[in-house]
Order: C-alpha cells, then sequence, then structure tokens
C-alpha cells in the first residue's frame, strides 16, 4: 500500500464533512461539533454527560463545553441526576426534536453527495470497510499499539 494513505483521505473528508454540516445548519445554529450529541441524545435520552462522551468517544471537557452550548440555545436540558450529584442526565428540549429531521437529512444528503455516482456494490464494500476499521479501533489502547505498529509513525499514516 505504498503512498496510499488512509488516514489522510478520512481526515480530508472528515473537515469536508464539517464544513458541509456547519453550512447546512447554519440556520439552526448548530454546529458541526454540536449536532452529534444531539444524535445521540434522540437515542440514548437522559443519559449522562460521562455516557454520552463514552457512546462519542469525545473527551470529557469538549462534551461538556458543547452540552454547556447547546444547553444556552435552548436545545437541551441538563438535570442534576439524583443518584450522584455531581453527574447531569441530559434532555434534549422541544426545540432541539424539533430539529431532528433537518439534522438527518442534512446527514443523508452529506452521504448522498459523497456516494453519487458509485453503485450499491461499491457503497457496501466502502460502508463495511470503515465499518470494520472502526469497530477494530474502538477498543485499542494505543500505548500498546504503538510500539507494536511495525515502523515509524510516518510510514504508517
Amino acid at each position: 500500500m505504498e503512498d496510499k494513505s488512509i488516514g489522510r483521505l478520512v481526515s480530508i473528508l472528515y473537515r469536508q464533512s464539517q464544513v458541509y454540516i456547519n453550512h447546512a445548519l447554519k440556520d439552526l445554529n448548530i454546529s458541526s461539533s454540536e449536532y452529534i450529541f444531539l444524535m445521540a441524545l434522540y437515542t440514548n435520552e437522559g443519559c449522562s454527560q460521562e455516557k454520552l462522551s463514552s457512546l462519542l468517544h469525545i473527551d470529557k471537557a469538549a462534551t461538556a463545553r458543547a452540552i454547556k452550548s447547546l444547553e444556552e440555545k435552548g436545545l437541551v436540558l441538563r438535570v442534576n441526576d439524583e443518584n450522584d450529584k455531581r453527574a447531569y442526565k441530559v434532555f434534549v428540549t422541544e426545540n432541539g426534536q424539533s430539529c431532528r429531521g433537518i439534522i438527518y437529512a442534512t446527514l443523508k444528503g452529506w452521504t448522498n453527495l459523497l456516494t453519487d455516482g458509485m453503485d450499491e456494490v461499491t457503497i457496501n464494500i466502502v460502508f463495511d470497510a470503515l465499518q470494520s476499521m472502526t469497530e477494530k479501533l474502538q477498543n485499542t489502547d494505543y500505548t500498546e499499539s504503538s510500539a507494536d505498529s511495525g515502523g515509524n509513525a510516518e510510514e504508517n499514516r
């Protein structure tokens, strides 16, 4: 796989998706760093901020900032957890629920843009490969794997 960097291509796609999502959700005042929390809350209503961090693989500080911003915009509500007064449960407000359709349509639009001109077989191959890579890395301990990567970091990018 000489000169082929999957990481570089994934990085480009990620940055472009952020531009697309920021533009598409601009009128809702929802950023690309916030919509993922709403998406997670749509299916995990009332979960803790810590659980959100875990679900999304995002550090706790970034989660706290995003939830605070969404709360200030009236899209979510934080409620003290009765069992742990230091923790918050997060709920989507009616205003946040009203954004759901537009967020889902935006993500579908991004997928359609990415896959335009691809046949169903190719789309499934790409999806399965990305899913496999994601699942493999979800529980990777990078402190252990970096020594076993088989070459220097520059070669493995």
